[in-house]
């Protein structure tokens, strides 16, 4: 993997370039229960129908799809696996490792708030390819956000909260996916755990590409950055109908850069659910596109240093 990273720093050529795809994962919907992906009807989705995805994906159906880019490793990040059993998810995905050694790491499911969470933090303490754990907290439609906003499940939720205290002496970190307008309360809680290194998913999630939209995006995601014990994975940013637009994801693309800085920022596929939109090497080569004026540090940290850091990926 050394031996990429200097190439690449030597070639400057994208077809050297090594990465860590920091956000994607695999399903078996025919020996598993996923509720979103097995149960009809589908639920709302930002990106429409996605019963184009709503089947059994693993590390071959993933392979097929990289193209000509250089995946040198990558991270499966929880499926929304049957919440009655996440543990059982994380040992599916040890199985897989056994033939695929470019799965580096995993984050689990956790929900902060269930009186089984202790239990399952201190389990899988005792799974070393687990680095992080993911659960949706509460969050509310944007126009019916208020700076006050608490819920059962929210950021806020003592009990919640309480499962988040526990993370740092399981050697676990967080992964957030919610809405923009909530950022307020990430910050609060990076801030309160200062020990718990906080990384964000699908880049806050800037589905209103409005100026009102993105100014909103871009205050809030300031205000987050300021914490330094969080970092950014930039994806999820299709558009419904579109190829991966370039120009229309250059600007996010960019303020995310420059908002959280290049060494806090790393590129993800979140394959296969973009799938639903656009191909794997679309994704990628649109992430190149952006970037190619950077210079080749900046380059290999967004799509490989920093993921190695953030997943402590050897």
């Amino acid at each position: 993997m050394d031996n990429w990273r200097e190439r690449f720093l030597a070639s400057g050529d994208d077809a050297d370039l090594p990465i860590v795809d920091a956000h994607q994962h695999y399903f078996d919907i025919e020996a598993h229960y996923y509720p979103w992906l097995n149960d009809r009807p589908l639920r709302p989705f930002r990106y429409g129908d996605y019963s184009s995805i709503c089947r059994t994906f693993l590390p071959e159906d993933y392979k097929r799809l990289t193209g000509r880019h250089r995946i040198v490793q990558t991270v499966v990040i929880e499926g929304e696996w049957d919440p009655a059993t996440p543990a059982d998810e994380v040992r599916f995905i040890e199985s897989l490792t056994e033939h695929e050694p470019s799965l580096a790491a995993m984050v689990g499911q956790a929900w902060l708030d269930r009186e089984d969470a202790p239990e399952l933090l201190r389990l899988y303490r005792e799974h070393p390819l687990v680095r992080g754990v993911r659960h949706k907290p509460t969050v509310t439609r944007r126009e019916e956000w208020r700076e006050d906003f608490s819920a059962p499940g929210s950021m806020r939720d003592p009990r919640w909260r309480d499962g988040y205290a526990r993370l740092a002496q399981n050697g676990l970190h967080f992964e957030l996916q919610a809405p923009w307008w909530h950022l307020p309360e990430a910050a609060e809680l990076a801030r309160d755990f200062p020990d718990v290194t906080l990384v964000v998913n699908h880049t806050a999630l800037p589905a209103d590409r409005s100026p009102q939209g993105l100014a909103g995006w871009r205050d809030n995601l300031a205000l987050l950055a300021r914490e330094p014990n969080v970092a950014l994975k930039i994806s999820g940013i299709c558009i419904p109908g579109q190829a991966w637009p370039v120009e229309a994801n250059r600007e996010v693309v960019n303020d995310a850069i420059s908002i959280f800085d290049v060494s806090r920022c790393a590129f993800a596929s979140n394959y296969p659910v973009d799938g639903v939109v656009n191909s794997l090497s679309e994704v990628f080569d649109g992430f190149k596109t952006i970037v190619r004026d950077r210079s080749r540090v900046d380059r290999l940290a967004l799509f490989h240093d920093n993921a190695r850091r953030i997943y402590r990926l050897t």
